[in-house]
């Protein structure tokens, strides 16, 4: 039998390394590879404008340093005290645009909310038609914003819009045509077309979300005698709780920020009662020259709904594993 043991005084060959370790380092810097197009798209799209609103926020720059905006001096903090000083002009209008915000965020999430629901629950049960249903429902979200939002313009105008047309002519509720884009009205008009813009993204949302539910559950409670609304209580709130989580910070987000609806039906000089924050952002920076300042209030505006939406999922989050204690 022929041994396998090198003769004394031999040097065993040296091992060969494994070839396959470049591969295998090419193996890790793939998945680096392919989100480096994200992430730098990313930089250049959010991460750099918002470092340099943040950086804008502590210099004067004003129109007499917009050529110049390298050199316009430094303010510290003063952009943000005139921004929330509310015995100076620019402090009360931020705040009555803060408050108009509020409510106009507080109608269009809840209502949104409440026919996003009464919609889904409806066409939640197959019946004859059910899918036409479902399609005109979600045609307001998705139309273009620009053409549906500018058609609104168009159908409230006082004199030749449709919704005055209507009200006045056809169905003789009011005695004159009013201004629907200027005066106290401008609110309930951004309030109705956001309205109309924002509930059928809540209800895709629990459609989807009822899809999940087992009918067991509904047949178990009707043997049990609970009506519907006992039935929408007990049993679809508790299953949708996840989709409500995320919809109505999504919902609040969304509808805080909106600056496309007011912009496209007022114009830049909205009423007093249609003046949205990002809206009002907006024309302090680019129609009064004062950058500085409107990058105080941007500023101010994310950290607002920053400090919001981390209450919020805190006391979701609490809330649930309490449930689950």
């Amino acid at each position: 039998m022929t041994s396998l043991i090198a003769p004394k005084g031999t040097k065993a060959p040296p091992e060969r390394p494994d070839r396959p370790a470049p591969r295998r380092r090419r193996h890790h810097l793939f998945p680096y590879l392919i989100i480096a197009p994200a992430m730098l798209l990313e930089l250049l799209i959010h991460i750099i404008p918002m470092a340099t609103g943040f950086w804008m926020s502590f210099i004067e720059l004003t129109k007499f340093f917009i050529r110049r905006w390298t050199e316009a001096p430094f303010a510290g903090l003063e952009n943000y005290r005139i921004a929330v000083d509310l015995n100076t002009p620019v402090g009360q209008e931020l705040l009555n645009s803060f408050l108009v915000t509020l409510a106009f965020t507080a109608l269009v999430v809840g209502l949104s909310w409440g026919l996003g629901m009464a919609a889904a629950v409806a066409l939640q049960r197959p019946f004859r038609g059910r899918s036409i249903f479902r399609t005109l429902f979600l045609i307001p979200y998705a139309l273009p914003l620009y053409a549906s939002v500018i058609t609104w313009n168009f159908m409230l105008q006082r004199d030749t819009g449709a919704v005055n047309h209507i009200l006045v002519d056809q169905l003789g509720l009011l005695d004159s045509a009013p201004f629907w884009l200027i005066g106290d009205n401008a609110f309930l008009s951004v309030v109705v077309v956001a309205i109309w813009r924002m509930w059928p993204f809540a209800f895709l949302m629990f459609m989807a979300g009822l899809q999940s539910v087992p009918e067991e559950l509904y047949e178990a409670s009707a043997m049990d005698g609970a009506s519907p609304l006992r039935q929408w209580r007990s049993v679809t709130l508790p299953m949708l709780a996840p989709v409500n989580q995320t919809l109505l910070l999504v919902m609040f987000l969304w509808v805080f920020n909106d600056f496309n609806t007011p912009y496209m039906l007022f114009g830049t000089a909205q009423p007093p009662a249609g003046d949205l924050i990002s809206f009002h952002i907006y024309n302090a920076s680019f129609l009064s020259w004062d950058f500085g300042v409107g990058s105080a209030m941007s500023v101010l505006l994310l950290l607002f709904l920053l400090a919001v939406s981390l209450v919020y999922l805190y006391f979701t989050q609490w809330k649930k594993e309490k449930s689950n204690a």
